[in-house]
């Protein structure tokens, strides 16, 4: 089945549900969201699972798939995605997704009869006591490059005379990651360490990282694998698509310069990578397609790149936010400070052009694997997604609500990303958020 990017009766923005918390003001998983997670009760013990997040409640599949609410191709889906992890159900492709999606829609609706809410509300179990893993066993990893605004100010800063090489415009740039490093939202990492080459000198010391950064970026699950040697066409390319998260690619700023020539980085980005723990559906996600707008106006891509759908129809507004709490803050019980708000509709490349060209030679992509967007900076300084750019370089510090400054972060720095779609005439749906917080080296 090829998934619509049509609307249906998920999205209607007067459907309502009868937990009653789905319908709160800036409630960020509404009936039109029903994202995927994986979770166990906290301090259970009784082993994740998948599930869906409603309201302030999470609704586990496994148990829904042993009530006996679930029939058919439904059925089918909710016992796959009772596993471990939602590789499994991933692999099902797009019709077992909307199959279960729907049925889920169905038992939530405020048109369920009051003995499907009896039954349903037994496989409810509030957030708070809910313990959220990761939602897929990762094999791979990519990031790629996607924003031109961030590539540029980069590039302004490593190479002030050739900001952006020529290439950039023409190839979804990525590298390979490190997929046994990326943790779910909530868990701490230590401050990386490697080889610093400090101004004017010849010769680098091994050291803690000083110039720590955060990058606001969505991931990517893929969902249905594509043989090895078989290219992904592009108008083809999101029904292999799982769905989109939240994704904080920690950055050591000075150990990248150090060692990403020749061959790029590596120890300054393979320590840690944050993800949220909801995976927000490319259906859900239907309302808040736009065209394809470049700010430089290309539309002669390459043909495994171009398709009047893609141009028509393969940007997404999603609203993205940072904040930054200080140890200083928290414990003068300050709010999270938000330094940037953008949109990922300032991408230069779609997610269906970075599947067709990851693809292209013929690489196999698997159930679970991640590909993250890259920082998504849009076209002012305001709008930037990673500190380095935020603070020009380290040269122009961001003050806190505390009265503190940062260049870059510091041990006890706690960084929360946030996203969300609105529209008129459509409901709003959220990611939820991601957050992490640094530790103090192991050295």
């Amino acid at each position: 089945m090829k998934r619509s990017t049509g609307l249906n009766h998920t999205h209607d923005p007067a459907a309502i549900s009868w937990v009653d918390s789905a319908q709160q003001p800036g409630c960020d998983f509404p009936i039109q969201n029903l994202p995927w997670g994986v979770f166990q009760r906290r301090d259970a013990g009784d082993g994740f699972r998948g599930c869906v997040a409603i309201g302030d409640q999470v609704l586990d599949l496994r148990a829904l798939a042993i009530s006996g609410v679930f029939t058919g191709a439904a059925l089918q889906a909710a016992q796959a995605a009772s596993q471990p992890s939602l590789n499994t159900f991933m692999a099902m492709g797009p019709a077992a997704w909307q199959a279960l999606r729907h049925a889920v829609f169905g038992l939530l609706s405020d048109g369920a009869s009051a003995q499907t809410r009896a039954m349903v509300s037994l496989s409810l179990v509030p957030q708070s006591q809910a313990e959220m893993g990761l939602p897929a066993r990762i094999g791979d990893y990519t990031d790629f490059y996607t924003s031109i605004y961030h590539a540029t100010n980069i590039g302004k800063l490593f190479r002030p005379d050739n900001p952006l090489l020529p290439n950039y415009t023409w190839v979804p740039i990525g590298y390979h990651g490190r997929a046994s490093s990326v943790m779910v939202s909530g868990h701490g990492f230590k401050r990386p360490s490697g080889q610093i080459c400090p101004p004017g000198a010849t010769e680098p010391v091994f050291s803690a990282c000083k110039r720590l950064d955060w990058e606001l970026e969505l991931g990517v699950f893929v969902g249905t694998g594509n043989a090895l040697g078989s290219p992904v066409a592009l108008d083809e390319a999101e029904d292999h698509v799982f769905g989109v998260c939240l994704l904080n690619d920690w950055s050591a700023r000075d150990i990248q310069a150090w060692e990403y020539q020749p061959l790029g980085p590596f120890l300054s980005k393979n320590f840690a990578t944050t993800v949220s723990p909801w995976v927000v559906s490319m259906e859900a996600l239907a309302p808040y397609r736009q065209a394809l707008q470049r700010p430089d106006g290309k539309t002669n891509d390459l043909a495994y790149l171009s398709s009047d759908h893609n141009t028509a129809h393969g940007a997404l507004d999603i609203q993205l936010t940072i904040g930054l709490t200080s140890e200083a803050m928290r414990a003068a019980d300050l709010p999270v400070h938000n330094v940037c708000q953008t949109s990922y509709r300032h991408a230069y490349w779609t997610l269906a052009q970075m599947v067709a060209h990851h693809t292209v030679n013929g690489c196999n992509l698997q159930p679970g694997d991640l590909l993250g967007t890259g920082t998504l900076s849009g076209p002012t300084l305001d709008q930037a997604g990673a500190l380095i750019e935020l603070t020009q370089g380290g040269k122009v510090p961001l003050t806190l609500p505390s009265g503190e400054q940062r260049t870059f972060l510091l041990d006890g720095d706690e960084v929360t990303l946030r996203g969300w779609c609105e529209r008129p005439g459509t409901a709003r749906i959220g990611f939820g958020s991601c957050i992490a917080q640094v530790q103090p080296a192991a050295i």
